[in-house]
């Protein structure tokens, strides 16, 4: 089928290799969320790698840098997608609603919904998440948490209003550009500074933030680790580090840095990193 990666060809092939994963003390991001900040401790931390599904019209797609022009279709069936990465070993599992992140509501719950009756690993999702109405429908869905962008940018209040109802189940995305948050699925910059935000939120019983910056993300040209970093230290909320992984030399020097998970996308589906490296990278497995 046009689109798809044809029987996974050669790229299967190098994924499939066997490799014996680490037991975990209790859920995936349970566990990465208690990992000790102190970067004497980052060699011994292990970073949670998370592969990204972004959907789109009901397919499995890929962005350049959050440009909607440039789609690239990995699957029409994303739900084969979502279980090959469990199968491969992953722990987590990152879903965007890219529809959803331009008209403000979930526009591919059939694709979403065919994933969780998939896989039995945890998933959160994103993308036109804008209603306290769409957080209860999603988490009865069965998504882990729910990740809130422009929403949560335009109206703090009510961020906070979502995050003492629904804690830890709630993580703010910030996307920037150049220091400045983006918000409408990328396609709008604001003139909040992302200092500013992680101040504003700081208090809040967030489960996470996931920091994308978007001139790397999709360019497979590395992480901006040293943003992702500040971002980290300025909070003490968990931070998940997206955008631009692309190399085992990625993930290394996001676990140096005590970052406690990444996300992970093109590089995967391009075949550039293996899910195997990656997780051997990060720490996951022996």
């Amino acid at each position: 089928m046009a689109g798809r990666l044809p029987q996974w060809s050669a790229i299967t092939a190098a994924w499939q290799r066997s490799f014996t994963r680490k037991k975990a003390s209790g859920p995936a991001w349970r566990c990465c969320s208690a990992l000790p900040k102190s970067p004497g401790n980052c060699e011994r931390s292990a970073v949670l790698v998370i592969p990204a599904i972004d959907l789109r019209d009901g397919k499995c797609v890929r962005l350049r840098q959050g440009d909607y022009a440039q789609e690239t279709v990995y699957s029409s069936q994303p739900w084969e997608m979502a279980l090959h990465w469990q199968k491969l070993g992953a722990r987590y599992l990152h879903l965007v609603d890219l529809d959803g992140a331009k008209t403000g509501q979930v526009e591919n719950g059939t694709a979403i919904k065919g994933i969780l009756e998939k896989v039995s690993i945890p998933c959160e999702l994103g993308g036109g998440i804008r209603s306290e109405e769409t957080i209860q429908k999603v988490l009865d869905w069965g998504i882990d948490r729910v990740i809130v962008g422009t929403k949560g940018l335009h109206d703090t209040e009510w961020l906070g209003r979502m995050a003492g109802k629904f804690p830890r189940r709630i993580a703010l995305g910030i996307d920037a550009r150049g220091g400045k948050v983006a918000v409408q699925g990328w396609l709008e910059e604001s003139l909040v500074t992302v200092d500013e935000l992680v101040k504003k939120v700081n208090h809040l019983p967030l489960a996470a933030i996931i920091f994308t910056d978007i001139s790397k993300d999709g360019m497979l040209a590395g992480p901006n680790v040293e943003a992702t970093r500040l971002v980290q230290q300025a909070t003490a909320i968990p931070v998940i580090a997206s955008g631009g992984v692309t190399t085992v030399g990625d993930i290394a020097q996001l676990r140096q840095a005590s970052i406690q998970a990444c996300i992970v996308g093109k590089a995967l589906y391009d075949g550039k990193l293996t899910l195997e490296d990656a997780l051997a990278a990060a720490g996951e497995i022996d």
